[in-house]
């Protein structure tokens, strides 16, 4: 198998091989030591798991070399993927200040429509639409924190201690 991968590996761009190469060898030898030890079928995933990840990969960095590094490939193999220029995802913070409003309201109205019912009759009584006044609040409470975040991001970028000026500064040695 280890042949196999070596071949494999060819099919990646050359600077890319050279950079890269060896340690993705070196990896491979060390998990495929960790598999011999399971069973048949979790040896035989890894084994269709690595050569479709060989052939994909080479595939993305062909792709990147013709169209530029900062394409991304159309038809990601991995969302999770890491490559050169990985960052987190900008959009996070804000989809998850969106579920935080939308489960505050969520027990806001689940408190309203508790209010709504009468504790005096079992029956229970129509329940009334109640207007919320939380979202207000939110919106501020969200515009605070962003606010606080922007704030303590540029006094880190005026200090240059943020890990991309750390990063720009290395040589070409120790990355």
């Amino acid at each position: 198998m280890l042949t196999v991968y070596r071949q494999l590996l060819r099919l990646y761009p050359a600077a890319h091989r050279q950079q890269f190469g060896e340690e993705m060898l070196a990896v491979f030898v060390d998990v495929r030591a960790d598999i011999e030890k399971k069973k048949f079928f979790a040896q035989t995933t890894f084994v269709v798991r690595e050569i479709l990840g060989l052939i994909a990969g080479a595939c993305g960095e062909h792709m990147r070399c013709m169209l530029g590094p900062d394409s991304g490939f159309p038809l990601s193999t991995r969302s999770f993927a890491m490559r050169n220029g990985f960052r987190f995802p900008k959009t996070t913070a804000v989809l998850m200040i969106l579920i935080l409003c939308g489960v505050v309201i969520a027990i806001k109205r689940g408190e309203d429509i508790a209010m709504s019912l009468s504790h005096v009759n079992p029956s229970i009584v129509p329940i009334q639409p109640a207007h919320s006044t939380m979202l207000t609040g939110l919106a501020f409470f969200s515009i605070f924190f962003y606010s606080a975040g922007l704030l303590g991001w540029a006094i880190l970028f005026a200090l240059r201690r943020s890990g991309v000026h750390r990063l720009a500064q290395m040589s070409g040695e120790q990355k």
